[in-house]
């Protein structure tokens, strides 16, 4: 790194915590230009300072940081964000990965993974705490769910799947809600289709 500190803008609601990052931070070498509390007072920061990382709460009153994320990339704003979360849920990890976020770490460990993730970003990678990755192998479905997801990945109907595995029309969608519950996704029709096309790596 330059001379010049890294600039990093902090927010949490939780006033132990904001401190306890903010004095971490410091500790690694950044310079924190602002914290804020609420998620709309960390998207007036990010707006007006710019700064090169924005580490965010995921649950802020006001905004969420996914919110917050979100409204950066409209704002075509180049601050690179990092989620701190408590939640393991996947679909909440795929709507980050879907907002380009360049980090996501889950609040259990943040200070083991905050030096490493700060330093992937700013070099220009992305961090996501290993242990969400775990969480999602993790996840409970059945090998005939498995063999069904990876059939609805192909693109093939409730129908053809039927007649694939020799299961009537009405098994085929008892499985489909089962895993939309599973895996806490919006009951569309064609959100399992989504989420197996995205997670292909895993089901495979």
């Amino acid at each position: 790194m330059s001379n010049q500190k890294p600039t990093v803008i902090i927010a949490d609601d939780h006033p132990i915590l904001l401190k306890g990052l903010h004095d971490f931070l410091i500790e690694i070498g950044l310079n924190i230009v602002a914290t804020a509390k609420d998620g709309k007072s960390a998207l007036d920061q990010i707006t007006k300072f710019k700064p090169q990382i924005a580490i965010l709460d995921m649950d802020m009153p006001g905004k969420s940081g996914l919110e917050v994320a979100s409204d950066c990339k409209k704002l075509k704003i180049d601050t690179k964000i990092i989620l701190l979360t408590l939640h393991k849920e996947i679909y909440l990890f795929h709507q980050a990965k879907e907002l380009n976020l360049s980090g996501y770490i889950l609040k259990e460990f943040a200070l083991d993974d905050l030096s490493r993730a700060v330093s992937e970003v700013l070099a220009g990678g992305n961090f996501f705490s290993e242990k969400i990755f775990e969480e999602i192998k993790q996840t409970p479905l059945t090998p005939s769910e498995v063999k069904i997801l990876r059939l609805i990945a192909d693109g093939l109907t409730t129908r053809d799947i039927a007649e694939k595995l020799f299961i009537s029309e009405r098994t085929v969608d008892k499985h489909r809600s089962n895993m939309i519950t599973k895996l806490s996704l919006e009951k569309k029709h064609n959100s399992l289709l989504i989420w197996a096309q995205k997670n292909r790596d895993i089901i495979d």
